[in-house]
């Protein structure tokens, strides 16, 4: 087939699971990396039942309404079978004999009923069951009752009734009556019929099918409306009791079957869950149930996914009822017996083939390993919330590892995640809320030390700038970091004229404004970290006293620099050098004394009065 039967509108789909949780045989994959759903067409039984429940109409099956106007459009006679479920889809139709003219006015040049098929399958399964050899068989009318045992049971293939569907039968008909190069469109209420028509190619061929919402369509399109419509009845045959089979026992009723409780043969399921539940029951009690399945999808074919809404099953009961009895009463009896011989020797034969689509199971490692991420222990035992769409936890477990689904589609551990996670950002948002009054703490500490900071950096070049002594900051590639004026007038006329461009002459090198014995001296105590402390070093002349101290380990130093020629600076080192020397030979002096007596003395009040003098000039000059 050129397109799958069911597929995914992937920009509608919100991920909400509804089709996960509907889709009987867990036909729809949800990939991690993807943001929609996807539907796996080898597992798909084209129930229909993610189509009815997508909300956000992001499940479509394949559409043959492009077909069907092709075929109407072509040069062949176009025939319409049409199932008797019409009567519960069209209660806006006052007269059957009005949507059987709307069908025609499309094109259609016959309209023929797929109750009479219907009467011929109930009598090759009364047939069937009468002829009891010790084998109990499935009906093969509902064709996702069929692809589900295909496909999910296949050890139960060979209890499949061996007979062709209804719309296939009337096909049969059909192509007798009007020839082989007839069209055949088969209008009903099943999805699946569509996948079923392209099994056969022989006299049973379909070449499309549309469902009632697709027919609905068409008149829409075409505007087709009864109003203007007169009456035009089915083309012969005309079924029988055929036309009660929308409900579920109506085929055994056109059979006439006994359906009594204690003498019957057949038992008649309905819905999907009772449905699976029956074929297991039957494939492991049959012989204790000792019964027939007579089995629909759907509860019974008025509630089919092709339907154009679901409507109440009662109400359209109703009318199946009404329709089939003003039907029967314009029926020639004889006529139709005389159709049915007519037609009741054509093949109406089928085979079934296994499908196997069943999931195989997985290591029982890699099941609880999926367990214990949604939270579930003990295997899962007595947990079975089914909101994943699974009926136990472990199923859903082995859709996980196979890639059908993912974690996330368990609701009760999402939400306990959620609560989880709540909770861990409530306390996120209260440590947050902490660090942010400590930051905001911290920030005013910063802003009140950067305010000290910048006091003291005020205070301590005011400092520097009033000291007699040259004072300048150098980092490792020998560029000032800060100068006072002390320093800059030492250095002379040249480094005044820079300052006045760059204030401190920062970032000035020193290389430029010293000789290499000056700032010889800088490199070593940055590379050695050792001091150097009253080193006199000659510069153009003058006799300059220096002191380079370590500030940052080989990054920074610092220089403080006098100026030897400075009156204050030689009559102070004078008292200080004299003051060493005093100090140094004190000892000296006074062993000498011993020996030379009173011309120790002496020295000593010499030395002294130099002293004296020195201080008395400096203490007259200010």
């Amino acid at each position: 087939m050129s397109h799958p039967l069911i597929s995914t509108i992937k920009d509608k789909c919100k991920l909400c699971y509804a089709c996960v949780r509907v889709c009987p045989v867990k036909a729809i994959e949800v990939k991690i990396s993807d943001k929609h759903v996807s539907v796996i067409p080898e597992r798909c039984i084209g129930c229909g039942n993610c189509v009815n429940v997508c909300s956000q109409g992001a499940m479509q099956y394949r559409s043959s309404i492009e077909e069907t106007k092709a075929i109407l459009n072509s040069d062949n006679e176009a025939v319409a079978i049409v199932a008797p479920s019409i009567s519960g889809e069209f209660e806006d139709i006052t007269d059957y004999r009005k949507f059987v003219n709307m069908i025609k006015t499309l094109g259609f040049k016959y309209v023929n009923e797929v109750s009479f098929g219907i009467d011929l399958v109930a009598k090759k399964y009364l047939e069937l069951i009468s002829d009891y050899k010790g084998k109990y068989y499935i009906s093969a009318n509902c064709p996702s009752v069929v692809a589900y045992i295909e496909k999910f049971q296949p050890e139960l293939v060979d209890n499949i009734a061996p007979i062709v569907s209804p719309m296939i039968a009337t096909a049969k008909v059909v192509h007798k009556k009007y020839g082989k190069n007839i069209k055949v469109v088969y209008i009903g209420p099943c999805i699946q019929n569509k996948n079923e028509a392209l099994l056969f190619d022989d006299d049973g061929k379909v070449d499309s099918v549309l469902t009632f919402e697709e027919l609905r369509k068409l008149f829409k399109e075409y505007n087709i409306l009864e109003s203007k419509l007169e009456y035009s009845d089915f083309d012969p045959p005309i079924g029988n009791k055929g036309s009660l089979y929308p409900i579920s026992n109506g085929i055994l009723q056109a059979a006439d079957i006994n359906e009594n409780l204690l003498t019957r043969k057949i038992t008649t399921v309905e819905g999907s869950k009772d449905m699976v539940s029956s074929l297991t029951a039957f494939h492991n009690n049959i012989s204790s149930i000792r019964q027939n399945y007579n089995l629909f999808f759907c509860n019974g074919c008025l509630m089919g996914p092709g339907m154009s809404s679901t409507g109440n099953k009662f109400i359209k009961r109703s009318m199946v009822v009404k329709y089939a009895k003003k039907r029967l009463k314009k029926i020639g009896i004889e006529k139709w017996e005389e159709q049915i011989s007519k037609y009741i020797n054509l093949d109406f034969s089928r085979t079934f083939k296994a499908d196997d689509q069943r999931i195989k199971m997985p290591s029982k490692d890699k099941i609880n390993d999926v367990l214990k991420s949604i939270g579930v222990h003990d295997n899962g035992k007595g947990l079975s919330c089914g909101s994943c769409g699974y009926d136990s936890c472990v199923n859903f477990a082995i859709a996980v590892t196979k890639g059908l689904a993912k974690t996330e589609m368990c609701t009760t551990a999402t939400l306990r995640n959620n609560h989880n996670y709540i909770r861990a950002l409530k306390a996120t948002n209260e440590k947050l809320a902490q660090a942010q009054e400590a930051l905001k703490t911290s920030e005013r500490k910063a802003r009140q030390e950067e305010e000290a900071a910048k006091e003291a950096s005020k205070m301590t070049s005011t400092m520097l700038h009033k000291l007699h002594a040259g004072v300048v900051i150098i980092d490792k590639d020998l560029k000032i970091i800060q100068a006072n004026k002390s320093f800059i007038t030492m250095l002379g006329e040249d480094a005044k004229e820079i300052n006045e461009v760059i204030p401190g002459l920062k970032g000035a090198d020193v290389k430029i404004l010293l000789p290499y014995d000056f700032y010889n001296l800088f490199s070593y105590v940055l590379k050695n970290d050792e001091n150097i402390l009253n080193r006199d070093v000659l510069f153009e002349e003058d006799m300059f006293n220096a002191s380079i101290f370590t500030i940052k380990k080989n990054k920074i130093v610092g220089v403080i620099v006098r100026d030897m020629s400075s009156p204050e600076i030689r009559k102070e080192e004078v008292v200080k050098r004299v003051t060493d020397v005093i100090d140094k030979n004190l000892e000296l002096v006074q062993k000498i004394g011993f020996l030379l007596g009173e011309g120790a003395s002496e020295t000593e009040q010499m030395l002294n009065s130099i002293i004296e003098f020195h201080k008395s000039q400096k203490g007259k000059k200010k």
